[in-house]
């Protein structure tokens, strides 16, 4: 049976001991306070981090990992593997991708290592790097999973929305036009990540539509096998929709996970951003 190690960023929001149970690496992005760097989710929590945004004058910034960084990992690995298979958040979303390309070709001497774009972000990447844990366990090569993966991204879905769009699009994130009638009309509009990218969703009005339409969202698909309550800031509510989602959605309560966002992504939604990931059929 190969040895395929799982490679993921800091952005896939998989809680540690979920990593740790299925054996998953973690590269992290990083933040920046004017010139204090931090590691995401090693250096500052996502509560610290949404305390001191709220304090700051000027919004952090954030990078991606170094191609350096990813070669010192695939290398690590590549002592006790036969192969890599590193799942990353969009490549329309970071350059994140770009260093493990670089550092996938810098490394082919010790290990060969596949790069699999999630065209998502948050546990709508972290429910792919799950996917490819078992398949990993399951004894498939790294070309196979990488393969399989990709076939499969349709089936990952990650829906959200924000207390305000000035951070997105303060990041770039999305379009100054989306913000300004967000701004404009005080809409808590849904969006989602589409084939990579964040795009409107629904226009809803109020915190308490948004919520509603992430609940009508999970209801409409055929076939939920994996749930995320995402959050950045809100805990206490994240929970209050997992109920809800549970009751209302006909789903086991204990199979909904509540993820918080990592800093990185907290930097582009800002404090109480609330969303749902899913997985759905046979990819899941």
């Amino acid at each position: 049976m190969p040895r395929v190690a799982i490679v993921t960023d800091s952005t896939s929001d998989l809680p540690p001991e979920v990593r740790a149970r299925h054996r998953v690496t973690m590269v992290p992005l990083n933040v920046h306070f004017g010139t204090e760097v931090f590691r995401d989710q090693l250096d500052i929590s996502t509560d610290d981090f949404m305390h001191r945004l709220q304090r700051e004058a000027k919004l952090p910034t954030t990078s991606q990992p170094s191609a350096g960084l990813f070669e010192d990992t695939f290398r690590r690995l590549g002592h006790d593997h036969d192969a890599v298979v590193a799942i990353l958040i969009s490549a329309k979303l970071s350059g994140t991708a770009q260093s493990a390309t670089i550092a996938r070709d810098a490394a082919a001497d010790v290990v060969p290592v596949e790069v699999v774009d999630s065209l998502s972000a948050s546990m709508g990447l972290g429910f792919q790097v799950l996917r490819g844990a078992e398949l990993a366990a399951d004894g498939l090569d790294a070309s196979a999973i990488a393969e399989r993966l990709r076939a499969e991204t349709g089936l990952y879905h990650l829906v959200f929305f924000v207390d305000t769009l000035e951070y997105l699009q303060r990041g770039g994130r999305i379009g100054r036009a989306a913000a300004l009638v967000g701004g404009l009309l005080n809409l808590k509009p849904l969006l989602r990540v589409d084939e990579g990218q964040i795009v409107p969703f629904e226009r809803t009005r109020t915190r308490a539509r948004a919520m509603q339409g992430l609940v009508d969202f999970v209801r409409g698909l055929p076939a939920v096998e994996r749930l995320s309550v995402l959050y950045s800031s809100t805990p206490d509510e994240a929970a209050t929709l997992a109920d809800r989602l549970a009751t209302e959605a006909a789903l086991p309560r204990d199979r909904i996970m509540l993820a918080q966002m990592s800093p990185v992504i907290g930097t582009h939604v800002g404090p109480g951003a609330m969303g749902v990931a899913v997985a759905e059929g046979e990819g899941s």
